[in-house]
């Protein structure tokens, strides 16, 4: 495609600057007026066939077939050029779309993130960083071809739309980002996915308290302000700023630390289920530490007991390295020791 539009960029290039030319060489070589210099050049460089404008003498007939040989082989090569534009254009767009569906087809457990714009591309950039699997929806056709750029999947299209949001596999999601600059489109595109699956994780942007209250109500899981949060974060690295800089390596696993934060939901069946006393002592000669347990109701207790009773649909917030956190993982889902 590159090359293409360079030949084409050339090509006017030349072009222009033969039109030009021969304008000035029949001014000059003829005496003619600027129009009548400027028509015998295109009816010349075209090679349409019309008659002359005036009588040419021989420096003049000298010119025109200088123009013919030169103007006729540019204006064939800037031809040649916008077909194969055009041509390379249409079929490379159509070979990416395929390309681009495919990949999004074969995703499962993935994220949907709506909206590339500054926060959109920031928490892309997160989900990129955690070697998660996501596909963006944007309504721009710059900030789709810039999410392309950037290495993302994406997609154009209103994130409210039914129709878009099953192309991007809203039914094998686990989780969406509504991050849309305007509330109430976060306010529809959270409403349409809550429709579409009722198991979905869902947070959303906003932007006041009261779209906040109403995108709770739409379906969200969570609704937060960027601006609250980053207003929190700020206020926390002037306070406390060891202990945020401290959560920040662990939740994101920054400096090569080895320990990392894992959220793991405790499934039916599960050696943590109710009735099973004891089972957080067991499960932690895994290694990794339970510090806290968040149940259904979204009450969350940080010093679990180790005889507490464990429903499923709990989750854990687990402290420990990548082999602890798997250890436990496959203790909690098989009793696996």
């Amino acid at each position: 495609m590159r090359r293409a539009l360079s030949r084409l960029r050339k090509a006017a290039l030349a072009l222009g600057a033969i039109v030009v030319g021969g304008t000035a060489g029949y001014m000059v070589l003829e005496g003619w007026g600027f129009l009548d210099a400027l028509y015998m050049t295109m009816i010349t460089i075209s090679t349409v066939g019309y008659g002359e404008v005036n009588a040419l003498g021989t420096p003049g007939r000298l010119w025109s077939m200088a123009l013919i040989i030169t103007g006729a082989s540019v204006l064939v090569y800037a031809t040649s050029s916008f077909v194969e534009l055009v041509l390379e254009g249409t079929i490379r767009g159509y070979f990416a779309r395929r390309r681009m569906e495919d990949a999004i087809g074969k995703l499962n457990g993935h994220y949907i993130l709506c909206g590339y714009g500054r926060v959109g591309r920031k928490i892309a950039e997160e989900f990129a960083n955690e070697d998660v699997d996501f596909v963006v929806i944007d309504e721009k056709e710059s900030e789709v071809e810039r999410c392309l750029e950037d290495g993302y999947l994406a997609l154009r299209g209103n994130a409210s739309d039914n129709a878009v949001l099953e192309a991007v596999g809203i039914k094998r999601a686990k989780g969406l980002v509504a991050a849309v600059d305007s509330d109430a489109d976060n306010l529809f595109v959270t409403f349409s996915a809550r429709k579409m699956n009722p198991e979905l994780r869902i947070v959303a942007r906003a932007n006041s308290e009261e779209s906040a209250t109403k995108l709770k109500q739409a379906g969200a899981d969570r609704s937060l302000s960027p601006y609250a949060v980053e207003g929190r974060r700020l206020a926390a690295f002037a306070i406390q700023p060891e202990i945020v800089d401290f959560l920040d390596v662990v939740a994101h696993n920054k400096r090569g630390l080895k320990l990392s934060l894992e959220e793991i939901e405790v499934p039916a069946g599960s050696p943590l289920e109710a009735g099973a006393s004891g089972r957080i002592k067991a499960a932690e000669q895994t290694g990794a530490k339970i510090v806290a347990v968040l149940d259904e109701e979204g009450d969350l207790d940080t010093a679990p007991s180790p005889n507490d009773e464990i429903l499923p649909g709990t989750t854990l917030i687990v402290l420990g390295t990548g082999e602890q956190v798997a250890r436990l993982d496959r203790f909690i889902q098989s009793g696996e020791p």
